[in-house]
């Protein structure tokens, strides 16, 4: 960032002295005000609940203008890179900065592929969950006991650390997730195969059995490659703002990506495909396509407390550019798997239809989002819908670590601490118990 021409004054009411404060530029986007010193000015602090109007750090990683629309990441635009690249390609982006060549990527693929396997004893740590357990806590716990499996990679201070635990983080994950499932379901666990590709590899360890052999259809393939480009990164969101907290610590890389596989959890985040899915299930349910008029009314009455899940963004005023390239691949999976005419499918094709066309939702620029279209699609794979925010945690690790290690080598960077504005009670004295 650099110094603007201009700087800001903040002007108080009540007499007291002007401040003035630094205005940086970033290479896009809005400048910042540089707060740092406004406390120790004026004794106050800024009140940003949620962070809304607030950059906690300077990242050259991902862009969003969420007013036209736009995701880049390293300032390529994820139009480009969702057509154009793989999912370990984009990996060796968000990491190193720059897309590889043909040496280098097969270098990084052959890195990737040498560390999917996790340690043996991973499956003992497992057997102690409830074969019901909600995959996120399953995963939730797994990551976070790499670090005790892989001591010779938990010294964030240190560059060679670092570096291999970001690529066993980008290695592990699938095979812990697809483990996850099969243990849910009472199935063998199926070790990695070294001559598949990384999304290949993936499916063929949540679907094969040792009974027969598997070879992954690579419609499908590219499809949950896809899945995985589209959500390896999305700036200062929850879960990476929650990585970057943990991370400030000192902590471990695996325990600051469990921490942010367990904030991706919640419903509001991570969880969001799931609770579109969840919500077609409702509604085909209560009476299928010929519901969805009543379904809608109830979405447009505020006291009736039905939410349209799947349908707009925090960000996006525009439409999600990520919606439409899942929207163009749930077309191709449903045409390859012949599930058109599926109930739940012409359900989710109806509700994408009114909610485009009705001036309600058109004009609060509530567009399907891509959880509604990555729903759609796993659920085509053969993804139950339990593990949709499994498949996400495996496919932002990559974003998160990226975050993480650019964290570290920031010199400006401290451990986090959140200030706030205190209404509870002032200071009062303890009486005796028998007169309280």
């Amino acid at each position: 960032m650099k110094l603007a021409d201009n700087k800001a004054t903040l002007s108080f009411s009540n007499g007291s002295p002007n401040v003035e404060l630094p205005v940086y530029h970033g290479s896009v986007g809005p400048d910042v005000i540089d707060i740092r010193k406004l406390y120790a000015q004026t004794g106050m602090f800024t009140y940003d609940p949620g962070f809304l109007s607030t950059a906690a750090c300077q990242s050259a990683i991902t862009y969003i203008d969420g007013d036209k629309g736009e995701l880049q990441y390293r300032g390529y635009p994820i139009e480009q890179l969702a057509t154009q690249c793989d999912f370990l390609e984009t990996c060796h982006l968000l990491l190193y900065g720059e897309l590889p060549n043909a040496d280098a990527k097969k270098k990084f693929e052959r890195t990737v592929t040498m560390h999917t396997m996790v340690n043996e004893q991973m499956q003992f740590f497992l057997r102690g969950f409830r074969r019901d357990a909600h995959p996120m806590a399953v995963l939730t716990g797994l990551v976070g006991a790499l670090s005790a499996f892989y001591h010779d990679s938990t010294d964030i201070t240190n560059p060679q650390h670092r570096e291999i635990a970001a690529i066993r983080l980008i290695a592990k994950m699938p095979t812990l997730v697809a483990m996850a499932y099969k243990y849910s379901v009472g199935q063998p666990y199926m070790y990695p195969q070294n001559d598949l590709s990384y999304t290949g590899n993936f499916m063929r360890m949540m679907f094969a059995t040792p009974c027969e052999d598997y070879k992954p259809n690579e419609v499908l393939v590219r499809a949950l490659d896809r899945i995985f480009i589209l959500h390896a990164d999305h700036e200062q969101n929850a879960s990476t703002s929650t990585v970057r907290l943990c991370g400030s610590s000192g902590t471990n890389p695996f325990a600051a990506i469990a921490a942010g596989v367990a904030c991706l959890w919640g419903p509001a985040h991570g969880g969001a495909n799931e609770a579109a899915l969840n919500m077609l299930h409702d509604i085909q349910a209560q009476g299928g396509v010929e519901k969805v008029g009543e379904f809608i009314k109830q979405v447009k009455d505020k006291n009736s407390g039905v939410k349209l899940m799947g349908f707009g963004h925090r960000v996006y005023k525009n439409y999600d550019p990520r919606a439409k390239l899942m929207q163009e691949t749930c077309k191709e999976v449903l045409g390859e798997l012949g599930l058109h005419n599926d109930p739940l499918f012409k359900l989710a094709m109806a509700l994408e239809k009114i909610a485009l066309e009705d001036e309600y939702f058109v004009s609060r620029k509530l567009y399907p989002n891509v959880d509604f279209y990555s729903g759609i699609v796993q659920r085509a794979i053969g993804i139950p819908v339990s593990l949709f925010t499994a498949i996400f945690a495996a496919a932002r690790t990559v974003g998160w670590i990226a975050q993480l290690n650019e964290m570290i080598g920031d010199p400006e960077y401290k451990i986090g601490r959140p200030r706030q504005l205190f209404t509870g009670s002032t200071r009062r004295d303890i009486k005796p118990l028998a007169k309280r």
